[in-house]
């Protein structure tokens, strides 16, 4: 009898900065992608760069665009055009003040709209399969923060 190893592939990323201003290389020391992250007037920043938050929700949506990719060629559709729209409900008084409480957004809704040739039976499919293989959206469902997502089909474009 074998047993099979699970594999893991290291996600790696070194952040630097001073105030609240940091830089971010993807990848360790001398990496290809770099970016920053920067905060509001209210908790010392300039907002000169998107918020530590903006990117969660930006990953969202896109680990959602690639993951939908992934999916629609298990089931033999075809995808176009991918859109998402995520807003988090966050409650700043924790990490701002040190309230009691829990420093997660409250909730996170994403709506998302996909060009594609799927039967209904098909998208619902494509659907809940995303969200189940999407890293990023089990990451906040498992967070215990209420999560929605509205999932509408269009059809392919010319």
């Amino acid at each position: 009898m074998s047993t099979t190893q699970k594999q893991t592939v290291p996600f790696v990323v070194a952040g630097s900065g001073t105030g609240v201003l940091q830089r971010i290389e993807v990848g360790g020391g001398g990496a290809a992608h770099v970016f920053s992250t920067d905060t509001v007037p209210p908790f010392g920043g300039a907002d000169s760069e998107p918020s530590p938050l903006s990117y969660v929700l930006g990953a969202l949506t896109g680990c959602n665009q690639i993951t939908v990719q992934l999916v629609a060629k298990d089931l033999g559709v075809r995808i176009g055009r991918f859109t998402a729209d995520a807003v988090g409900d966050f409650d700043p008084a924790v990490l701002a003040t040190g309230a009691e409480g829990n420093a997660n957004f409250d909730a996170i809704r994403v709506d998302v709209t996909v060009e594609t040739d799927a039967d209904e039976a098909t998208f619902e499919r494509l659907r809940t399969e995303t969200e189940r293989r999407c890293p990023v959206t089990q990451l906040a469902i498992r967070s215990g923060l209420e999560f929605t997502s509205t999932w509408k089909a269009a059809p392919l474009s010319a």
